[in-house]
């Protein structure tokens, strides 16, 4: 799909948008975040005044500058979604991880042309970064100043670094079967990283993310970020996920996603 005309302006866009947020949220990391469960009786599922306040600023920004573009969110639902930009925001990913006081959660800010992912960012404002990309290029923004992201390629399944949430909670037995059978094959695994396990492929750290039960809001934003760096998103049999979640592979390269595919195969999926 090609690219809007406008997609610069809606580059600097994404840019304030995390900064919006980050002005919300930052003072609440590590103090009194209002934490409330919204997961009843299908288990904890937590939400903080930081999420809610996040979407929010974010959604009225784009209401005054963008008024006719869609937005789906997390926690305030869908407005326009046929839109023909459509933002689609997850305040923070990671919600587990910002009450912990631990700085891996993120807010992961995706758009939409016409359908598909077309620019997305992941940010983590209390280490400073801003992590933005679109097809043509992806770009990690510090405090002092910015660098080209790529990822990292000629790395065999074997000597690969590899993430994914948390196998006990949100995979199925089949599923964390699955996973298993990946990480006897692989170097290093690591844990509880969320979205910011997707910027560290996109920066060249990472090989490999594998998750499951993923909402557009979990991925999308990364899809464009990854594509950038190089890097792609696949589902569990190699098909684009383009804007939909489900059991997602994020990969630096054609040639590892091709070695780890046969462990992810399930019976009858």
């Amino acid at each position: 799909m090609a690219a809007p005309a406008s997609l610069p302006d809606l580059d600097a866009f994404i840019v304030e948008l995390n900064r919006a947020s980050a002005q919300v949220i930052l003072p609440l990391f590590r103090a009194d975040h209002g934490l409330e469960d919204k997961g009843g009786a299908a288990g904890f599922d937590p939400v903080t005044a930081a999420d809610k306040g996040a979407e929010a600023a974010i959604r009225a920004l784009i209401e005054r500058r963008y008024p006719g573009h869609g937005v789906i969110g997390e926690e305030y639902g869908e407005d326009r979604p046929d839109a023909e930009f459509v933002w689609v925001l997850d305040p923070i990913d990671g919600t587990r991880a910002f009450i912990a006081g631990l700085p891996l959660w993120t807010t992961l800010i995706g758009l939409r042309y016409q359908g598909e992912p077309v620019l997305g960012s992941i940010g983590q404002p209390h280490i400073g970064e801003i992590y933005v990309g679109d097809a043509r290029r992806a770009r990690l923004l510090t405090r002092d100043g910015e660098r080209i992201l790529k990822v990292r390629t000629g790395v065999p399944l074997h000597a690969a670094i590899i993430a994914t949430t948390d196998p006990e909670s949100t995979f199925t037995q089949e599923e964390r079967d699955a996973w298993s059978r990946v990480r006897a094959h692989v170097r290093l695994a690591r844990l509880g990283c969320d979205g910011y396990a997707y910027a560290m492929v996109a920066a060249g750290t990472l090989d490999l993310v594998i998750e499951a039960g993923l909402k557009s809001w979990d991925i999308e934003a990364a899809v464009p970020l990854l594509a950038g760096a190089g890097g792609l998103i696949t589902d569990w049999h190699g098909v684009p996920v383009g804007r939909h979640g489900g059991r997602v592979v994020v990969a630096s390269n054609e040639t590892l996603l091709g070695e780890v595919l046969p462990h992810l195969a399930l019976e009858g999926a």
